[in-house]
């Protein structure tokens, strides 16, 4: 697989390190002078100096043969711009974009830009995994495929506790394809009893949390 990964800080570095060493062939490319000369010493001819928000940059780093351009400079219209020319105008298949400030995020998304990775919203993201509100964490948006994955909690006295799989009450669009209990993870089937202080992972369509929720919560108190 041919990258391009643009911005040479310590992600982009990282990344390349990375991607070399697996065998990829990568380019990095970095518009600082002083940092593309640090980094040159380690990587030599896999480091570029240049501004890749400029078209010719790009060119003559090959991103017409590119196969994935990742863009993760400390500037977010940067990341969007080069991410939107590398989609757009040389027809790569494969973008990635850092989000530097998760204010923009939807931007990058109004902008077809995906995946778009913000460090402070997976941060969150493991934050709310460890201390959930309600029970319910959402581990995984597939927004391409229109799917959700979350993982709630069975509190003691939930409808769906003590309940066979089968037996619980989950509108369209939804299914249990898994269960922590004890540490460990498991497939259940339609007869596996749920048990008060299982943590199900469920595949739904987005919109559906509301409808869940109330089914692993007591009394089936949701999110009000």
């Amino acid at each position: 697989m041919y990258v391009i990964v643009v911005g040479a800080g310590k992600v982009g570095w990282n990344l390349a390190r990375e991607l070399l060493g697996k065998g990829h062939e990568v380019t990095l490319i970095e518009s600082e002078r002083r940092r593309y000369l640090i980094v040159e010493q380690e990587l030599e001819h896999a480091v570029q100096y240049g501004d890749a928000t400029e078209l010719w940059v790009l060119e003559r780093a090959g991103i017409q043969r590119a196969d994935l351009v990742i863009a993760v400079t400390g500037d977010d219209e940067d990341n969007m711009l080069i991410c939107q020319v590398a989609k757009e105008k040389y027809l790569c298949q494969r973008i990635v974009a850092r989000v530097n400030n998760p204010r923009n995020l939807q931007h990058f998304k109004l902008l077809g830009i995906r995946p778009a990775v913000s460090a402070t919203d997976l941060i969150l993201r493991l934050i709310e995994h460890e201390v959930p509100q309600y029970g319910l964490v959402q581990l995984l948006a597939l927004e391409g495929e229109r799917l959700e994955i979350i993982e709630l909690e069975v509190v003691d006295g939930a409808p769906a506790a003590g309940c066979r799989v089968e037996d619980i009450e989950l509108p369209d669009g939804s299914l249990i394809i898994s269960v922590l209990r004890g540490g460990k993870g498991f497939v259940p089937k339609s007869d596996t009893v749920i048990e008060a202080g299982d943590e199900v992972l469920l595949i739904l369509d987005p919109g559906l949390e509301s409808a869940i929720t109330p089914q692993f919560t007591r009394n089936g108190a949701g999110p009000g």
